[in-house]
């Protein structure tokens, strides 16, 4: 349901329409009839829509509402719990933040370049914020932070808003994936002792450490795994490590490697204790790794504070993808209250030109990336890896959830504003390891793995 669609009318559901900018038919209709509402009603159906979609962003679940009470009577008490005329008047009035002073949590890797960098360099000052970014020392942390406000948004792993609205590791809870931080930017790194271990069939009998569950690193480091025939859940150890303490339990010999951002591996290289096996962009150049989450309570009881940070974040990003800007970027997240690494070692991964721990010097100016823009289909991808390794059970509304927790439409919108150029559709498709990925075929790419849970 997009953001100008009746949030009380049983014909708005999801899907597609023929311009593929709207869910459904009834959608692209809605915007028509949107560019033709005064500014008041248009943005009371904005609020109204977006309360509807934090209370039932299952759709089937508001439409079985409204059809149990009818549409005005929905109305009528969505009014008596939610000052729709004051929230309206504040979002039509000025669009100024209903709050200033954020705090937005991150993990010390240069996945959250544009969320770290858009404190010191001013970002957010444009804006009109004032936000402590705060570091972190783990996901988990993120995730609870999050959740219990202690944060008003985060840096999180771009699979970990889907995990969390469907109440995978937690109690469900309706967050959203706003914005993608960074694209490609992880590494495969093995200890210095295992030089001789090129080939990843090799590979059966090691420790592994990933940053989390729901991390795209545990999809692709598993996905890697099984198609050179080993099983990641019998064949190897998977053991959950925080990115900043990797390089030590490396070090220990506590692990043999790890997939983890390229600054983590590159810090491997830099304290001589591992090597760089390879780019995880030579598996899927231009996957997601990760994003600017909030929950959906944040963003429809605070649509200004949320436009204004999603607006710094995007202005950030775009800044960020120039290759003409990333030392200075190095230099700016370098410093102990962000990074906290030597900026040669921040050039080297987001310049793309790098020392491999085995003698050679790379050059690979897409390393890393930043793309702000959130498929709909990167998040139908990740659905698949969760079923596939039984994180989820049962059926899976694929393209439901997909559209509820990627707000892909919200973040071409901005991108728009900030000068940038959006896609003009939600989803495309891709090849992982040369396999292509429809998808509009979700299940049937799920089940057609050899090696997987269910």
């Amino acid at each position: 349901m997009s953001m100008f669609s009746n949030p009380f009318s049983l014909k708005s559901k999801l899907g597609r329409c023929l311009c593929g900018r709207h869910a459904t038919p009834e959608e692209h209709a809605a915007s028509e009839r949107a560019a033709g509402l005064g500014d008041e009603a248009r943005y009371r159906d904005v609020v109204a829509s977006g309360l509807m979609r934090a209370l039932f962003p299952n759709d089937m679940k508001r439409r079985a509402f409204l059809k149990a009470v009818g549409a005005s009577t929905a109305a009528a008490a969505l009014a008596t719990f939610f000052p729709l005329d004051a929230a309206t008047q504040a979002f039509a009035d000025t669009g100024k933040p209903e709050k200033t002073d954020l705090k937005v949590g991150f993990i010390p890797i240069t996945c959250a370049t544009p969320i770290i960098m858009a404190h010191p360099m001013g970002f957010y000052a444009k804006q009109g914020l004032n936000v402590d970014v705060v570091k972190t020392a783990g996901w988990a942390v993120i995730r609870d932070k999050t959740i219990n406000k202690e944060y008003d948004a985060a840096h999180m792993l771009a699979p970990m808003p889907l995990a969390i609205s469907q109440g995978l590791g937690s109690n469900p809870i309706p967050f959203v994936t706003a914005a993608i931080e960074n694209i490609n930017g992880q590494s495969f790194t093995l200890g210095i002792k295992h030089k001789d271990k090129m080939d990843v069939k090799s590979w059966k009998g090691l420790k592994f450490a990933i940053p989390y569950d729901f991390s795209m690193h545990n999809y692709l480091l598993r996905y890697l795994l099984a198609e050179n025939g080993i099983d990641p859940d019998t064949d190897v150890q998977l053991r959950v490590v925080p990115p900043p303490e990797m390089v030590a339990n490396l070090r220990a010999e506590n692990i043999d490697g790890f997939l983890a951002p390229d600054n983590v591996a590159q810090r491997a290289v830099f304290d001589g204790v591992g090597f760089i096996h390879s780019l995880s962009k030579t598996m899927w150049d231009g996957h997601p790794c990760c994003a600017f989450a909030a929950s959906r309570e944040f963003i429809t009881t605070m649509p200004n504070t949320y436009a204004a940070l999603l607006r710094a974040i995007i202005d950030a990003t775009g800044f960020a993808s120039k290759t003409e800007n990333r030392k200075a970027i190095a230099e700016a997240i370098a410093p102990p209250a962000y990074l906290n690494a030597p900026v040669t070692v921040l050039e080297q991964v987001l310049v793309g030109k790098f020392a491999d721990g085995l003698g050679n010097i790379k050059d690979a100016p897409k390393r890393i990336d930043f793309d702000p823009f959130p498929w709909e289909s990167f998040a139908v991808w990740m659905l698949t890896q969760m079923k596939r390794w039984g994180q989820i059970k049962g059926d899976v509304d694929y393209a439901s959830v997909a559209n509820q927790v990627f707000l892909a439409t919200d973040a071409a919108k901005v991108m728009k504003e900030m000068g940038l150029t959006p896609p003009t559709t939600t989803s495309k498709s891709f090849s992982v390891m040369g396999k292509v990925f429809d998808p509009a075929k979700p299940a049937e790419y799920a089940a057609s793995f050899a090696i997987k849970r269910s």
